[in-house]
């Protein structure tokens, strides 16, 4: 028990000085006095940017390229039997008119193709609709906010 009653004093002892080395408090430190002879802020901007939006509808232009089955095939069917006909009064004979109506009807329907095909559109439909456009802009304000104070004094 002796020895540990020894250390704890001999640690006590130690530590003392160094409760004394720390910071001052408030009241133990030194006060000065000195005269204010001019104060400068110190100041920085700040930019703030508020966004406005401005949408409107705006008409715009489609085109669609058109699928090959919205193509009809009524030139070729009435050129076929446009063909078949003019085939059938020229032949004579009963031959013939068979002959004749077959020739007819295959150039028919060739030039009846070629012909409506010719009227189609080139192969695009054009429509139009609305679409609403949007953009955004910025108002930008600039701000003073003082940071600090430059002191001289004597």
């Amino acid at each position: 028990m002796k020895p540990l009653i020894i250390s704890a004093t001999a640690l006590a002892l130690m530590t003392a000085p160094l409760a004394e080395a720390g910071p001052r408090g408030q009241h133990q430190g030194m006060t000065d006095y000195a005269r204010v002879v001019d104060v400068q802020p110190i100041t920085r901007q700040i930019e703030n940017r508020t966004p406005h939006e401005s949408c409107w509808t705006e008409r715009v232009r489609v085109e669609r390229e058109r699928a090959p089955s919205e193509q009809s095939a009524t030139g070729t069917i009435v050129g076929a039997i446009v063909g078949g006909a003019i085939g059938n009064a020229v032949g004579h004979k009963k031959v013939n008119k068979r002959i004749g109506t077959a020739v007819g009807a295959i150039l028919g329907a060739s030039v009846g193709n070629d012909l409506s095909r010719d009227r189609a559109p080139a192969g695009t439909d054009v429509y139009y609709k609305n679409e609403r456009r949007c953009s955004t802009t910025y108002t930008v304000d600039y701000t003073t906010e003082t940071v600090g104070y430059w002191v001289t004094y004597k």
